[in-house]
């Protein structure tokens, strides 16, 4: 499958979900996966830094981390009403003048992307097809922090994933979701000279932030 073809398919997906983000951030905050993401940052330390946030919505997560210390912030995503929808919340957080925006595929806008303290990918890794060179270039622009969410390799998600693929296929939609070996995506980052610091999971997600040595 193409990464044009399946990046066009999740801007769509995504963009479906963008007005309900913010109602269901209001009445719920975050979820459980993402309250771990930002206790293994606090661990590891944001107060002051550069934020990458890859896949970044509707732009809760980096912008809570401005609100609580950090001092910028870029998101970048494939779903242009989640853009939108980041920008509107930056506005009336009044956060305008420290955050930047992006839409479209970081993979081919990575050259364009100055290299931040802090990277973050919430549930990325697993809604792209070039999983290594995600997580490569992503690695490349991230001077400090590494943090992100991912399906745990269970037994559970790789069916649900094949039932998924199986659904989108029927409707012929390009969308698809992916589970990675977790040994696999922790070879590519410490072999980047990045060390664990912090994990935690849900019965889904799996957490992870890394620190540079």
């Amino acid at each position: 499958m193409s990464c044009c073809g399946h990046n066009r398919a999740t801007g769509r997906f995504f963009s479906l979900f963008a007005n309900s983000s913010r109602k269901r951030f209001e009445k719920k905050g975050f979820e459980e996966s993402q309250q771990f993401l930002i206790e293994g940052l606090k661990q590891a330390g944001f107060v002051g830094a550069s934020i990458l946030e890859i896949g970044s919505g509707a732009g809760n997560l980096h912008q809570t981390l401005l609100l609580n210390g950090a001092a910028s912030a870029t998101g970048i995503d494939l779903a242009p009403k989640m853009i939108e929808q980041a920008k509107q919340w930056a506005h009336d957080r009044q956060l305008d003048s420290q955050v930047e925006y992006k839409q479209g595929d970081f993979v081919d806008l990575a050259d364009t992307v100055a290299p931040a303290t802090v990277t973050v990918l919430d549930k990325v890794v697993c809604c792209y097809p070039d999983a290594d060179s995600l997580v490569h270039k992503s690695l490349d622009k991230t001077r400090r922090v590494y943090a992100l969410t991912y399906p745990r390799y269970t037994r559970l998600n790789r069916s649900l994933s094949k039932i998924m693929a199986g659904i989108f296929w029927l409707i012929r939609f390009d969308f698809r979701n992916y589970v990675h070996p977790p040994e696999q995506v922790r070879g590519w980052i410490e072999a980047a000279g990045f060390r664990r610091t912090y994990q935690n999971q849900t019965r889904i997600w799996l957490t992870e932030v890394y620190v540079k040595d």
